[in-house]
């Protein structure tokens, strides 16, 4: 791999639904290219993108992979992306590090669910972005009919860059409208032009200047004044309208044979925004040397991987050493290589905008700055978004239980957007993820990779136990075993307190009955019994218990009396109040198109649902509601069938609520069977 200075650097995500031609693309532009002698095929896993096994197993991206691709004195760097909506984290890792966002679409499905989401991730990102109408060359293409919905979907100013010859079976190439010359097949030929397409060229190219010349003022008056710019003041205006986002450029392409991705080239290296134009500063080393971490991966030989955008540099290969501004931890660069695919290829040096890798980094994870110590400064971290999908994991054997808790440390490493904990209330360990899918993707890669097999189950929810009246008991424990026996006796009443005031011990003897120096042993008694539960076996909050009166022995009486004593009257006065369970309850904004709202809503009051506000935004419909988190455990799968994939949500804890009655019963009467079961083994 050569060595590039920053203006000979392109970084494009290609980011899209799924199933329309990127990994293909990136095949076909390394083939174009001649890094490659041979097109493989995403079916037969064979395609330099969708190298993990997991990926070939499935015949789909599932993460992001570096293609960098050397053509004509540049260097493209492609950042291949996963299309299906689970995998979202992987797109805003894209993202962060591009300079532009190409947004496949499909010439016969047209705009999809991906689309969206890739359009509205572009412009949170305020990244150019440009559209690839793809698979040309399918039955049923229709370029026109995309653009319009383009159009429509998108309110955007939707420009063509390229137009296409042909269509179907019968795609032949395109033309570029800046050049107007004709490039056809899949080398990328000049070619005459077809006469019946003059008129159509020439409209297109009037239509292209009028956008290039709303990319700088002069350039705008000199166009309303003259009707015309020259070559250079094309081009020009041009880089600058895709950098400030004034137009979006449409392409076109065939990606499984090829054909437009010479043009499609050809728009990288000369319209399409370098890192200069975005604001990189110049690559003399008198800003220092930074480096942001947007992606990190397990490898089975070499261990963690990491892949970083060059923000300062030059970075020099083995001489580098920068601190990790998160941790002040000096780390060294020992090998920088560039990665493509799963082919690494060290390199001596990388300038400011290129994307490289590093191994053996001690500290350094997903989202660190590295810098050297004289400008250190923190980057804008990228935000992934919150799990919405859990399930609960459980080691096969011991081993994957001692495996089990570093494993899924560095799996979350992989991909931020999976979180894991383990439950204080249920003692289940938990994953979260984006849906089913992802969870399936990461446990398939916890076995391949790290060697843990887990059962999985719907996670348990966090009840608690409380009380709505105050309860009074007084137990007395006695034993005799022919030496030194146990007696205590306890008065005790239990008061529910205000939300969220957890427990609290007070001690209202009078008198001495109780030497207070048992304290301690009531209190560790009542906290046992809260953690366990009295009704169905979750953990008691907001309580205060008074002791109120009790007897001693002088002989007999001992800590563990006390104890004991204290667990029993505290069952019985926790009795005594009226105990009644509590469930938490989440908010839930939900954001979904206007002719799916009344079906969304109609679903969240069968679960439970309360819809607390309703806003509109555009052509679609933020519902907030609050709902139990027992009925919402699968929402994700729910709501993608309801919207058909075009609604999204987030969730938050909001507060605990009383458990319906009709719901808390089936669980107290399961946890007394059980509870009776064992007492009888």
């Amino acid at each position: 791999m050569n060595e590039y200075a920053t203006e000979k650097l392109r970084n494009v995500a290609l980011i899209g639904h799924s199933s329309t031609g990127k990994t293909t693309f990136a095949e076909a532009m390394l083939f174009a290219s001649g890094a490659i002698s041979r097109m493989g095929r995403v079916e037969d896993g064979t395609t330099v993108s969708d190298f993990d096994d997991e990926e070939k197993k499935r015949k789909q991206s599932l993460n992001l992979s570096l293609v960098p691709v050397e053509w004509k004195g540049h260097k493209i760097n492609l950042i291949d992306t996963p299309g299906y909506s689970d995998y979202v984290g992987e797109m805003k890792c894209a993202a962060r590090v591009a300079d532009l966002g190409l947004i496949f679409v499909d010439a016969v499905s047209g705009i999809e669910v991906g689309t969206e989401n890739a359009m509205n991730a572009l412009d949170e990102a305020h990244m150019p972005r440009a559209v690839m109408i793809s698979r040309m060359d399918r039955d049923n293409a229709n370029y026109d009919k995309i653009l319009a919905d383009l159009h429509e979907a998108f309110h955007s100013d939707i420009v063509p860059l390229v137009i296409p010859v042909g269509s179907q079976h019968n795609f032949a190439g395109v033309v570029d409208l800046l050049t107007r010359k004709y490039l056809k097949g899949p080398k990328g030929e000049e070619a005459l032009l077809p006469a019946d397409m003059k008129d159509a060229v020439e409209a297109g190219r009037a239509r292209l200047m009028e956008a290039a010349a709303e990319g700088e003022d002069d350039l705008i008056e000199k166009y309303f004044a003259e009707g015309e710019l020259n070559d250079e003041e094309f081009i020009r205006g041009l880089r600058s309208a895709i950098r400030k986002r004034t137009f979006v450029p449409v392409m076109c392409c065939a990606p499984a044979s090829g054909t437009g991705v010479q043009a499609t080239m050809f728009c990288f290296t000369n319209y399409f925004p370098m890192p200069f134009d975005l604001g990189a500063d110049p690559d003399d080393g008198q800003h220092g040397q930074i480096a942001f971490i947007f992606k990190t991966t397990a490898d089975p030989f070499v261990g963690k991987v990491q892949y970083f955008r060059v923000i300062e540099g030059p970075l020099k290969s083995g001489e580098t050493r920068l601190t990790v501004t998160r941790t002040n931890s000096e780390e060294r660069l020992a090998t920088i290589f560039v990665q493509r695919g799963k082919e690494q290829f060290p390199v001596p040096v990388l300038h400011v905008g290129d994307i490289g890798a590093v191994t053996k980094l001690a500290t350094a994870q997903t989202n660190d700055t590295m810098c050297d110590k004289a400008h250190c400064v923190t980057m804008n971290g990228i935000k992934f978004p919150n799990p919405l999908f859990a399930v609960a994991i459980h080691p096969k054997n011991k081993n994957d239980a001692a495996k089990i808790s570093p494993s899924l440390t560095r799996l979350c490493e992989e991909d931020p957007s999976l979180r894991w904990n383990q439950d204080t209330v249920t003692h289940e360990t938990v994953l979260y993820g984006m849906g089913q899918s992802h969870i399936d993707v990461a446990l398939a890669k916890l076995h391949g990779k790290f060697g843990v097999d887990v059962d999985t189950t719907v996670p348990r929810i966090p009840y608690r136990e409380t009380i709505t009246r105050p309860g009074t008991s007084r137990y007395r424990h006695k034993k005799q075993t022919g030496g030194a026996g146990q007696f205590a006796e306890i008065e005790m009443r239990v008061e529910p307190a205000p939300a969220g005031t957890g427990y609290e011990l007070k001690w209202d003897v009078f008198g001495g009955a109780i030497s207070r120096s048992y304290e301690p042993s009531i209190d560790k008694g009542v906290r046992s019994v809260m953690e366990s539960g009295v009704i169905a076996g979750y953990p008691v909050f907001d309580v205060s218990c008074h002791v109120l009166d009790g007897k001693e022995h002088a002989v007999d009486s001992k800590p563990i009396a006390f104890e004991i004593a204290s667990r029993q009257v505290f069952k019985e006065a926790f009795g005594q109040g009226s105990p009644m369970m509590l469930e938490p309850i989440y908010q839930f904004t939900i954001v979904v198109p206007d002719d799916h709202a009344g079906d969304v809503m109609g679903i969240l009051k069968t679960k439970r649902g309360q819809i607390m506000s309703m806003d509109q935004k555009g052509n679609k419909t933020i519902i907030v509601a609050h709902a139990p988190l027992a009925e919402m455990q699968r929402y994700s799968t729910d709501l993608r069938s309801i919207t058909q994939g075009r609604g999204y949500f987030e969730m938050q804890f909001d507060h605990y609520a009383t458990v319906p009655g009709n719901i808390a019963q089936p669980l107290i009467a399961k946890f007394k069977a059980e509870h009776g079961a064992k007492d009888e083994e």
